[in-house]
């Protein structure tokens, strides 16, 4: 298993940074660049934009631009200045200005609250729904869960966030509509609105996953041993049944992790989810690299995990 991990988190190392290559390369082979006028700025005269590129490093040949950045952020950390917020660090725009003193606050941790919260609200709830509606097939119960998944995938996050604010924090007033941090009732109606859709989808996958592994002969031959349905259910339907539902919880965390827009507008919410859109329309090179690179190594970190639990969950797999 050691050899495993190590051999994984080898291969991960060399994908990140071959992700960071192909996205710089993409940065540099599209037309314009951070201080042009199809970036969202407005027009400058050739002498000024020359020179704003020459105090960020752009004039430079592309690959010592892409080495100058990726020295800086592997031996300080440091993802570089922001080209179209000059006052800013990408640091200072993902962790916050003060993260030393207030790190709970800063944008990359309460992206990470939420998408952490969301996720375990999907679990909890996804899981035993799909298996109630597995065990209860064609009664009461299945038609209950595929009611409530059925509306928690057909509705966007959107718009179910705006139903929430309209009944709990307009017509009920028990829920604050906007904000972050000041008391646990903030963050209610956000983790309801991200988590409701992964819910759905992992009790979709979990029901047909386990009414697939009760149909299977060793499920039979364990009845017919005389075993009781709790334990047939318990350690040899459920371990079998949850490794297709494992497979998605990865790239479902690390998207959760990594900031949601929708959530994050909608409620006001000081996350980096904005950030992902604002950096790709202002061409800002440093913020970019920062988001995709923070994505990529959460994703890439999530599968590695998801890897580990196939073991856990069968031990037939083995990795060699």
């Amino acid at each position: 298993m050691l050899s495993f991990i190590a051999n994984r988190v080898i291969r991960s190392i060399i994908v990140l940074f071959l992700i960071s290559i192909v996205t710089f390369a993409f940065m540099q082979l599209t037309p314009g660049g951070p201080f042009s006028a199809d970036a969202g700025g407005r027009p400058r005269a050739p002498e000024v934009q020359r020179r704003l590129e020459a105090e960020f490093g752009l004039d430079r040949p592309p690959v010592e631009q892409y080495l100058n950045y990726m020295r800086k952020l592997l031996f300080e950390f440091d993802f570089g200045p922001s080209t179209r917020q000059i006052d800013f660090t990408v640091n200072q725009l993902m962790f916050g200005v003060n993260f030393a003193e207030n790190p709970l606050h800063a944008p990359v941790i309460v992206s990470a609250q939420i998408g952490l919260y969301s996720f375990i609200l999907a679990v909890l709830f996804g899981i035993p729904l799909g298996v109630i509606s597995a065990l209860y097939r064609n009664r009461w119960g299945d038609h209950i869960a595929m009611f409530i998944t059925t509306f928690g995938v057909s509705v966007p996050n959107f718009v179910l966030g705006l139903m929430l604010i309209l009944l709990f924090a307009l017509l009920l007033n028990w829920l604050p509509v906007f904000g972050w941090g000041d008391s646990w009732k903030q963050a209610v109606m956000p983790v309801i609105t991200l988590g409701t859709g992964g819910m759905a989808i992992i009790a979709r996958l979990t029901r047909a996953s386990v009414l697939e592994v009760l149909g299977q002969d060793y499920i039979r031959t364990a009845r017919a041993k005389g075993l009781r349905e709790r334990i047939v259910l318990a350690s040899h339907a459920l371990p079998n049944s949850l490794i297709p539902v494992v497979t998605v919880l990865g790239p479902m965390l690390a998207a959760w992790l990594t900031g949601t827009f929708f959530v994050e507008h909608v409620f006001a919410i000081p996350g980096i989810g904005k950030f992902f859109i604002t950096a790709v329309t202002d061409r800002d090179y440093s913020l970019i690299m920062a988001t995709i690179l923070l994505y990529s190594t959460v994703l890439v970190t999530a599968n590695l995990a998801v890897d580990i639990m196939y073991s856990v969950l069968d031990p037939r797999i083995r990795y060699n």
